[in-house]
């Protein structure tokens, strides 16, 4: 069944990912219509569309995005104003723009070599510091058997988008992806049975995300983890 989200004469169809700006998405959708937004957004680290290398693997070229600076702090308030609640990852990088939080969740990649231990999400709950340990250590995933094909720079793997899930949405809420890249928290959300919506301006990889959650059976395709 399609879903909208209606503001008066202007509409958002749920369950699908919008090849938009997601600031033009959000200024469709009223004050807290979404019950919580989980996204990741550009670092502005000029990460670009190289990714790895070294002794075990060759450096995998991807499609290009943009990360040569952060969202703006309108975005933000955006972000704040259509949702109740909000896991925003990198938010080291976007603190001017954030509260102070008790809740930061501590993603543990179990790296090696130059990349990063872990990656920082800011949340807006009042609850303590989290950790989830999940090997994403170039071509070492937590599961080789339910290896994920790697298509996005910076993608995130699915299993994590489910434990954020698991841990701090309840049955019925609306998810909102503001900066969705390759869609890996939206293909947790139709794992998991939420309704969401997802806004990508970069339409070769909105292309890539309705690929992936047009899939027949995405346990199968992506792992089935929590």
């Amino acid at each position: 069944m399609i879903g909208f989200l209606m503001n008066k004469f202007k509409m958002i169809e749920l369950n699908k990912i919008h090849c938009m700006d997601c600031l033009d998405g959000m200024k469709l959708m009223p004050n807290n219509s979404v019950d919580l937004v989980v996204t990741d957004p550009p670092y502005g680290i000029g990460i670009g569309s190289k990714v790895g290398g070294g002794k075990l693997a060759k450096v995998k070229e991807y499609i290009s995005f943009d990360d040569s600076k952060i969202p703006t702090k309108e975005i933000f308030n955006e972000m704040l104003r259509v949702s109740k609640n909000q896991i925003i990852f990198g938010g080291n990088y976007f603190i001017r723009y954030l509260t102070n939080s008790s809740c930061w969740i501590v993603w543990d990649k179990d790296n090696t070599g130059n990349f990063a231990d872990c990656e920082l999400a800011w949340t807006s709950f009042n609850t303590a510091v989290r950790k989830f340990k999940y090997r994403w250590n170039g071509m070492l995933q937590e599961n080789m058997s339910w290896k994920e094909k790697r298509v996005h720079p910076t993608q995130k793997p699915i299993p994590l988008g489910r434990w954020l899930l698991k841990h701090y949405a309840k049955e019925g809420d609306l998810i909102f992806d503001p900066f969705a890249g390759s869609g890996s928290f939206l293909v947790a959300c139709k794992q998991k049975g939420f309704d969401f919506i997802g806004c990508e301006i970069n339409e070769d990889y909105v292309k890539i995300a309705n690929k992936r959650l047009e899939q027949n059976n995405l346990n199968d395709w992506f792992g089935n983890q929590e």
